[in-house]
């Protein structure tokens, strides 16, 4: 692979070109133009401290649909308490080249440097699942970037990282999250290449959590500016966010949480051992190993990623054969596991029921990329893609799309038996919008069959077209 090497640009027109344009602290501005003959854009949060005349630092975001300003936002109460700068692009996409993206992404780069004084040791990358793992990306392709922060999302490439071009690592992710297992590898693989990394975990759904989380990766990127001599030392600084994190892991040692107490001390050890003694991280985590409850949980999720990485690849294969071979009977299989999967959510086991919704997780996500791949074939295979539908409404019969997705296909055939049935249990499962069924693709001559328009009146009253009665 050849690398694409780029400049970033720092200079003395930094001041005289952020004097041209104003930009409000503490505001998402939804849209920065790079250039009047490009059409690229990106999202920016100044921090309500900020100052022209201090350098600050950067995270640039991304995400795969090019959401700039919501992804932004998710991360806008960290980087206010912790004074970052946030740019996130309004332009890359996953339907783009890897090369494109990159070239878009240096683009918003220069543009931020242009407009603000920038700590040229202090540039970060994150972003958010598939977001994050483009950030991760980017550090290979891009110098000067000093660390990543990737939330829920695994590493881009392992095969591309190198020693010569290290980066600050901090992934977060919940133990729910299907990229768990993957996150863990990961961090083995970075270890053994000496690249700094933190791995933080956290409540799925918790939303002051995944803040919380945030904001302490961020911390952790300024403590190891300190360490570096980037920026001074401040102890008081220092202090705080040591005493915050032995609070923390005394909370989970009280709650039982044992595995995440262990892996928390771990963390801190690596971040804090360069500043302080952690003598007291030592003591507690000697402890922690000798309990017997802590064994008892370390073998469960161990016994359950076993079994884990069983029912992924039975999923992985049956699904690749069932695409090939248009197995639209094994249907029923895939229902059967689905409730399997419910089963785990009643277990008395934590490492189990973790388990179930990571596996839910997992496939959906592989259910995605199966028709994502069939959608990008020059003669897109339908029956395949019929069948990967009618897989989604069994993983995920609230995701209306497929359904629709379904009746517009088994129509265009003439099919109509299909797209009734996969029309009424969409709208038993609760979707409402009329005007999209009536307009949907190749359904014109469903639309006028008494069939079509007695579903529309029994659970959305009014059809378009009255029932002739004979």
């Amino acid at each position: 692979m050849k690398k694409i090497i780029f400049l970033l640009f720092f200079g003395s027109t930094i001041l005289l070109t952020a004097q041209e344009l104003t930009f409000k602290k503490g505001v998402v501005t939804d849209s920065v133009i790079i250039n009047d003959s490009i059409q690229e854009s990106f999202a920016l949060y100044l921090p309500k401290n900020f100052e022209i005349s201090k350098n600050w630092p950067v995270i640039f975001l991304f995400d795969e649909l090019g959401r700039g300003r919501q992804l932004v936002r998710f991360f806008q109460d960290a980087a206010e308490k912790e004074g970052y700068i946030l740019a996130a692009s309004n332009s890359i996409h996953d339907s783009l080249p890897i090369s494109q993206n990159i070239l878009i992404s240096n683009r918003m780069f220069n543009k931020t440097f242009q407009l603000f004084s920038i700590h040229p040791k202090r540039i970060y990358t994150g972003g958010i699942a598939n977001g994050g793992r483009l950030a991760s990306i980017v550090p290979v392709f891009v110098p000067n970037i000093d660390g990543v922060v990737s939330f829920g999302g695994s590493l881009g490439n392992v095969e591309v990282l190198s020693t010569k071009n290290m980066f600050h690592y901090i992934g977060i992710v919940s133990k729910e999250d299907y990229n768990y297992p993957i996150m863990l590898a990961d961090e083995l693989v970075l270890n053994g290449l000496k690249f700094p990394n933190q791995l933080l975990l956290m409540n799925n759904g918790n939303k002051m959590q995944e803040q919380h989380q945030l904001q302490k990766a961020m911390q952790i990127f300024t403590l190891s500016s300190m360490a570096k001599g980037s920026i001074p030392l401040n102890e008081t600084f220092l202090n705080q966010s040591y005493e915050a994190n032995l609070a923390e892991i005394d909370s989970l040692i009280a709650s039982k949480k044992l595995l995440e107490a262990e892996k928390l001390i771990q963390e801190t050890q690596s971040v804090y051992r360069v500043h302080l003694k952690v003598d007291e991280l030592k003591e507690k985590l000697k402890t922690l190993k000798k309990d017997k409850l802590f064994r008892t949980q370390r073998r469960n999720e161990n016994n359950v990623f076993f079994k884990e990485s069983l029912i992924k690849e039975d999923y992985a294969y049956y699904l690749e054969e069932d695409v090939l071979t248009y197995n639209f009977n094994n249907l029923g299989w895939w229902n059967f596991q689905m409730e399997d999967l419910k089963k785990y959510e009643k277990s008395q086991n934590v490492a189990e029921r973790q388990m179930g919704k990571r596996l839910y997780g997992y496939v959906n996500a592989l259910v995605d990329d199966t028709e994502n791949m069939l959608k990008k074939e020059k003669v897109v295979d339908e029956d395949a893609l019929l069948f990967v539908f009618m897989l989604k409404t069994i993983t995920d019969p609230k995701g209306y799309d497929s359904y629709l997705e379904i009746i517009s296909l088994s129509s265009k055939i003439e099919d109509y038996g299909t797209a009734l049935f996969y029309m009424e249990e969409l709208l038993k499962n609760g979707f409402t919008d009329k005007e999209t069924l009536y307009n949907l693709e190749h359904t014109a001559l469903l639309r006028i069959t008494p069939e079509f328009n007695e579903l529309v009146t029994k659970y959305l009253d009014d059809a378009r077209y009255g029932i002739k009665e004979q």
